[in-house]
């Protein structure tokens, strides 16, 4: 009888043990369930990092002849030099514009604060000197700003002797709106809107009189020029970029009217230069005469070699 009992008494605890260990497995896991979950709640409700605007939309501040949306980090010093030689349409006989007279600009710029640009330059044509500045509004900020934009302002004043009344004749102010996306790593595009003003134009006779006897005369321009530039960057490797850009004219003036400008280059860049060999139609470099002036035509073949040659120091 007590071999029964034994028996029968060992496997009550053996049935006993088992459920216990079964009871602590389902007791283990439901613990774990709710560790998981408590610690998913708390990455759900911690705050994401901030996003950083993009960078090196473009390499310079330059693209051909027109300005980008990029201002250099602050206490940084930039050298600029430009050159445009003469138009290539004739041929040998001035070797594609190599012989022929050239313009060149030397560009001063400061950067004291941040997203603030500050330079002065003088162009050979006209002696003209310039004052300007570059202020970035918005960085392309991904899920904020799809684009970055930029203001840029310049007031160029032509020191040469020549027939003005008045100093204040002489003034040029351009107004621009640069408007920037980078597409990709490899692909940048940027649409600028601008404004040039002119203090004095010149006028014509209509050959109309007035009612007083008196003759008609016309403003050959306006004072005010509107235009819009599209450019583009497409970079081939780190330190190799192919640059596009075309500037429309918008205002009809009664004569005069400006030619758009067609240009492309190759942009090679390192740390703290960046090089840019130019084909296209502007010769003026200074941004105000280009968009009034321009007379090269490139459908007539008007095209010249120029290059623009950075130098940056940061402090």
């Amino acid at each position: 009888m007590k071999p029964y009992i034994i028996h029968r008494s060992f496997r009550i605890v053996v049935v006993l043990l088992c459920l216990l260990s079964i009871f602590n497995a389902g007791y283990g896991q439901t613990d774990s369930s709710q560790t998981t979950t408590s610690e998913s709640d708390q990455q759900t409700t911690a705050e994401p990092k901030a996003a950083k605007p993009v960078k090196n939309t473009f390499e310079s501040i330059w693209i051909l002849d027109n300005q980008t949306v990029m201002v250099p980090i602050k206490k940084t010093f930039e050298l600029d030099f430009m050159h445009r030689f003469g138009t290539w349409d004739g041929g040998y006989q001035d070797l594609y514009g190599l012989f022929v007279s050239a313009n060149v600009r030397f560009g001063f710029n400061f950067v004291p604060i941040d997203k603030l640009l500050v330079g002065v330059s003088l162009t050979e044509y006209n002696l003209t000197w310039e004052g300007y500045a570059k202020y970035a509004l918005l960085k392309q900020t991904p899920g904020k700003w799809p684009v970055s934009i930029t203001y840029y302002g310049d007031a160029a004043l032509p020191t040469k002797k020549g027939s003005y009344l008045h100093n204040s004749d002489k003034w040029m102010f351009f107004h621009q709106l640069l408007i920037a996306r980078k597409i990709s790593d490899r692909f940048s595009i940027q649409v600028a809107p601008s404004i040039t003003h002119r203090n004095t134009v010149q006028g014509f006779y209509t050959g109309d009189t007035t009612a007083g006897g008196k003759s008609v005369i016309e403003k050959a321009m306006h004072h005010d020029h509107f235009a819009i530039a599209f450019s583009g960057k497409v970079k081939l490797s780190n330190t190799l970029d192919i640059l596009l850009n075309y500037d429309q004219p918008i205002t009809k003036h009664y004569t005069n009217n400006p030619y758009p400008n067609l240009s492309a280059g190759l942009e090679i860049n390192t740390s703290s230069h960046t090089f840019q060999i130019i084909v296209g139609n502007y010769q003026y470099i200074t941004p105000s005469n280009n968009n009034y002036f321009n007379k090269n035509d490139f459908k007539s073949n008007q095209f010249l070699i120029g290059f623009n040659l950075t130098r940056v120091w940061n402090f």
